[in-house]
């Protein structure tokens, strides 16, 4: 009797929706801190054992000034042409007349290119020696005299050039998505006032346009203090040395020093931090750049002639240049100044689908990058609702807000020497492995799925929700039938920019794969290594062709505008 009066009193325990919300987001923070937090934390401790000796091995070394100063001067000069580049050729693509409109895009293709493949090409074209437009330079009268030369893509200027250019893309997506939400208006009242076209630019556009030329140059910035591809694949001749390949030389070599390593990247990580807080406090109250109005940004398009051009021009030297020195390349038996008809052959990408390690890392790639995106897009929808609807969890939003910020702000070599040094200590050994690719894949991509679906809850508002809601539908069926659909475009925006930077992906591949597990572009860094330039072309085009697949299945499944939704 007295076992029934207890049970009987026993109250069930009775967990509140709100507190079910709370332990569900929490264990998706701490799932998220286990990624991005632990192998940072382990790889800074490190540098400071035994008496800060990772520290001392670096920057105790007599060349580390230079190193530091050609970073530096990488970042900062990379971010000047890019942002000039890309302002302007934002600016350009809205005086397009509507029957080039087609050419708003053009900027943007560039990314779909891999940046070793855009490397290779241009060393292919500029390399002293063997350049094909090295050897066309020479046949002018100025320089006839010369047996190398005249450009030397091995130097830093070049490397600075060339990482400029790469860069431009990315300045334009923001830019121009700033200037869609500028109301012509305006433009309208400064050019009624007497202003010039150059004076609207500079005394409207500029202005209105700085939340997204603070937010477009940060994220340009921070990409050219981590600039790794250019750096390695260039450098190397001519002896440039930058921080991030001072990383990926002290985990190489034997015996590996990471705390050297992360010694060398801890001023990556510190001006990561600083760049996104600069970023808030530059850009204050947004509310100030709102611009009202029922037109958009629809200026004049008579003068349209330059800005056609502007976009042809860029587009040639960005995208169609480059791809022609792979392509002479890939179909020569060897890279030779000398071209010769006769001796173009396919037989370099037979090699490719013959030799079985390629063909391997040509499936390691698309298996990773899919799994990684699948994995990336509910974790974004979820942080960006966390971050977006989440009043009630303020404390556990902002932790998630810069958990998520963190991979923007620090360099991917970071990541991968952390996840090198993590995942090869127990308890879990993941080196050699498809799965710690995925997780660092993960925490890539991780700010870009999150923010991408949080700027389209953000402009859905609360309407849609309310009225579910009020209907009696369940969170879970708000969320899945309602928002979800709403969201679609963004959504596979999110998929295609994903799968193109993954496809692509290069500093954190080459430090955690293995020599049984490649991907693209590990394998090509291999073949560049070994000099097998003909199948380093004919790779890189594969490379290329592989993503391009990847975006127009994409812009099938969620229309055209799905690479101008980026």
């Amino acid at each position: 009797m007295a076992t029934v009066a207890v049970s009987r009193g026993a109250r069930p325990l009775v967990v509140s929706a709100v507190w079910r919300t709370r332990l569900g987001y929490g264990a998706l923070l701490a799932f998220l801190a286990y990624l991005v937090v632990l192998p940072l934390f382990r790889l800074q401790s490190l540098a400071f054992e035994d008496g800060a000796r990772g520290y001392q091995a670096q920057y105790g070394r007599y060349d580390i000034g230079q190193t530091i100063r050609t970073t530096i001067a990488l970042a900062v000069t990379s971010l000047a042409i890019a942002m000039v580049l890309g302002t302007v050729l934002a600016f350009a693509a809205t005086r397009l007349p509507r029957r080039l409109s087609f050419l708003r895009i053009v900027p943007i293709l560039p990314i779909v290119m891999p940046a070793v493949a855009n490397v290779v090409g241009w060393a292919f074209l500029l390399s002293p020696g063997p350049g094909y437009l090295n050897a066309l330079l020479r046949t002018l009268p100025w320089w006839n005299t010369l047996d190398s030369g005249p450009v030397d893509v091995y130097s830093t200027p070049w490397i600075i050039i060339l990482t400029g250019f790469g860069l431009t893309s990315f300045v334009y997506l923001f830019v121009s998505a700033g200037m869609q939400n500028i109301s012509s208006e305006h433009l309208e009242a400064a050019q009624i006032s007497g202003s010039s076209t150059l004076g609207v630019f500079f005394r409207v556009v500029l202005p209105l346009l700085r939340p997204s030329l603070v937010y477009g140059g940060g994220i340009a910035l921070l990409l050219g203090l981590g600039q790794f591809t250019g750096p390695l694949l260039l450098g190397q001749n001519a002896g440039v040395k930058v921080l991030t390949t001072e990383m990926y030389r002290r985990v190489s070599e034997s015996p590996a020093d990471f705390a050297a390593a992360a010694a060398a990247g801890s001023p990556l990580v510190i001006f990561g931090i600083v760049v996104v807080l600069a970023q808030k406090m530059l850009l204050g109250n947004q509310k100030r750049f709102v611009t009202h109005g029922g037109k958009a940004f629809a200026p004049n398009t008579g003068r349209s002639v330059w800005a056609a051009a502007a976009i042809s021009v860029y587009a040639i030297l960005a995208l169609v240049v480059p791809l022609i020195g792979l392509a002479i390349v890939a179909v020569s038996p060897y890279w030779s100044e000398s071209l010769s008809w006769n001796l173009f052959t396919l037989d370099n990408f037979r090699a490719l689908f013959q030799t079985a390690s390629i063909v391997d890392s040509v499936f390691t790639s698309l298996l990773t990058s899919v799994v990684a995106v699948a994995i990336c897009v509910p974790i974004g929808y979820l942080t960006a609702t966390l971050l977006v609807r989440g009043r009630k969890h303020r404390v556990l939003g902002t932790i998630g807000d810069v958990i998520t910020a963190l991979p923007l702000g620090i360099p991917a070599v970071i990541f991968g020497v952390g996840f090198l040094l993590t995942y090869t200590q127990p308890p879990l050994i993941l080196y050699g492995t498809k799965a710690v690719i995925i997780l660092v894949y993960v925490v890539l991509m991780v700010p870009f799925s999150t923010r991408m679906q949080m700027t389209a809850m953000l402009s859905l508002g609360e309407t849609y929700a309310e009225a579910s809601a009020t209907s009696g539908a369940s969170p879970f069926v708000t969320n899945v039938r309602v928002i979800l659909p709403l969201m679609r475009p963004t959504v596979l925006s999110a998929v295609a920019l994903m799968f193109i930077l993954l496809t692509h992906e290069f500093a954190a591949s080459l430090l955690v794969r293995a020599a049984t597990t490649q991907v693209m572009g590990t394998l090509l860094f291999d073949l560049w290594e070994n000099g097998s330039y003909p199948l380093v072309a004919a790779m890189a085009l594969l490379m290329t062709a592989v993503t391009s697949i990847g975006v127009v299945f994409a812009m099938l499944v969620g229309g055209r505008n799905v690479l101008s939704n980026l």
